[in-house]
């Protein structure tokens, strides 16, 4: 066994403003649960969802994770906050280790447009490594609805899906579908962790690398902590998902190419679709 202990926030919050409330519970967590290694917030938790509240990195609030992070000694991964870079706005979640040293940021690849108005996409996959632990991944909330981003973390090796959100419309649970789905098919833990109150609806899903559901949070506050066990993933990967079906494996080996990895041969289809715009009323 290889366990690994990870508590997600799924937080009350107001729509910006958050830091001090946010160290506060992250303290209350380790309090309450010492044997927590890692504590992951919610998409936006510290900013919400205002792009005034942007930052160039590193910033103040990331350098205040960092100093909380080495003196609990606890990795922290923070949700995420909007970053001002080379001239654009970005969605970046910072995973800082339990040094309080920021060992990854990560720009998520699909901002929720047309919604997310303003915010540009990364263009790169995270991954870092707990030492003696193992590989871990991180995509953002509306990531998870292209699952090639979820492929591209497996294939690099990520044993764990570290997946903040802030989602406080209808199609919650639809996302909390995909959440399984992605671990079974990629094999892995999936943590993914909304927030709530005014922020969000809640409903947080930590599921295992067979595609269970580990835990599933209500709508209100909750603190989430679990141990996970790495072995389990490496496990199914070499035996199967309930000892049977090898998707990893299988995808490996059939030497398959699709039509949208290759940009400049987009189908047709696609480009069928119309403008990506927000439905107007009667259209």
């Amino acid at each position: 066994m290889k366990p690994f202990a990870i508590a997600g926030l799924q937080l009350a919050l107001p729509h910006s403003g958050n830091l001090d409330l946010v160290i506060k519970k992250i303290r209350q967590t380790t309090l309450r649960y010492p044997w927590v290694q890692m504590i992951v917030l919610s998409e936006l938790a510290i900013c919400g969802a205002i792009t005034r509240s942007v930052e160039s990195l590193p910033s103040g609030t990331e350098d205040t994770l960092a100093k909380l992070a080495a003196d609990l000694g606890v990795w922290i991964v923070s949700g995420s906050l909007y970053e001002k870079h080379k001239g654009a706005v970005y969605n970046t979640t910072s995973v800082i280790s339990d040094a309080g040293k920021v060992v990854a940021r990560y720009r998520k690849m699909y901002p929720f447009l047309p919604y997310e108005q303003g915010v540009a996409a990364g263009d790169e996959v995270c991954i870092f490594d707990v030492p003696d632990v193992g590989r871990f991944g991180v995509s953002i909330c509306y990531d998870m609805w292209f699952p090639e981003t979820s492929r591209a973390l497996a294939t690099l090796g990520a044993e764990v899906i570290l997946h903040p959100t802030l989602t406080n419309s209808i199609d919650r649970d639809v996302e909390c579908a995909m959440v399984r789905a992605t671990a079974a098919q990629q094999q892995c833990y999936v943590i993914d962790i909304n927030g709530a109150g005014e922020q969000a609806n809640g409903r947080s899903v930590i599921a295992g690398p067979d595609g269970e559901v580990l835990h599933q949070a209500g709508e209100v506050e909750e603190i989430i902590p679990v141990e996970i066990d790495l072995e389990r993933v490496r496990r199914s990967r070499e035996r199967g998902l309930m000892g049977l079906g090898q998707p990893l494996k299988s995808f490996r080996d059939a030497g398959h190419s699709f039509p949208q990895e290759n940009r400049s041969s987009q189908s047709t289809y696609l480009n069928s679709l119309g403008v990506l715009e927000i439905p107007k009323r009667g259209s």
